[in-house]
């Protein structure tokens, strides 16, 4: 599980059985070690192989094995062949601080950047999904995850396959943000509490929402009423 916070940029190179990713600025982040789970722009891989141990705990690149699913749902592939940057953040630890929102590292499609507006020091980018069915999940305020990054939607359009997020400047020098430009293709997760939440009405109510007519007034809403229409166990 990650937040979604940046911790260290790197640059990506194609292996025969997977992914180098080499850090730009080793030991950002921290002591590395076999098996970890690191997100690469978003794509949760796991250590495979180390390179260049070095005194400060940290290494120099990292590789991981790629299956075709991720190559598939991702972006990896073209940016490895690019030796493009990377975001990179390591798994979060359960004393650690949330300040992003819960990113579980698994991609749900791409997205293509439609535009990008300068505001001042801040920007704003415009993105379609991939898939305009993952387009349920998006509205405002909501989070998403693009390229690993946790970010607030500003706005989106009425089926959510389209919408654009504001991003502060600290954000935009501190990611690959900076490097996106238009017709880019960039990973994206939805908000993990909006898939499950959606989920869970599934098994209550197939049709996906509730009885018609079943929507009751204050007055009416008591714990019976609730038990009785499927609102609770």
């Amino acid at each position: 599980m990650f937040t979604g916070l940046v911790r260290a940029i790197g640059r990506l190179e194609p292996s025969s059985s997977g992914v180098w990713v080499r850090l730009e600025s080793a030991g950002s982040l921290g002591a590395i070690s076999l098996g970890d789970s690191i997100a690469v722009d978003g794509v949760c891989l796991t250590v495979a192989e180390l390179l260049g141990e070095e005194n400060r705990g940290g290494v120099r690149a990292f590789r991981a094995d790629v299956s075709a699913e991720t190559l598939a749902r991702s972006s990896l592939a073209g940016r490895a062949a690019a030796a493009a940057r990377v975001n990179l953040e390591p798994a979060l630890r359960l004393a650690d601080r949330l300040g992003g929102h819960l990113v579980s590292g698994h991609v749900d499609g791409s997205g293509t950047v439609r535009e990008i507006r300068r505001q001042g020091d801040f920007f704003e980018l415009a993105l379609t999904w991939g898939d305009p069915i993952y387009g349920r999940f998006i509205c405002p305020k909501a989070s998403v995850a693009v390229d690993g990054i946790s970010l607030t939607v500003a706005g989106c359009s009425e089926a959510g396959e389209a919408f654009w997020i504001a991003v502060i400047p600290h954000t935009w020098s501190s990611t690959t943000l900076a490097d996106r430009r238009v017709g880019d293709v960039v990973n994206l997760e939805a908000d993990l509490m909006a898939k499950y939440a959606e989920r869970l009405l599934e098994h209550r109510f197939p049709s996906g929402m509730p009885p018609v007519g079943k929507v009751p007034s204050p007055q009416t809403l008591t714990p019976n009423w609730l038990a009785e229409h499927g609102w609770m166990g």
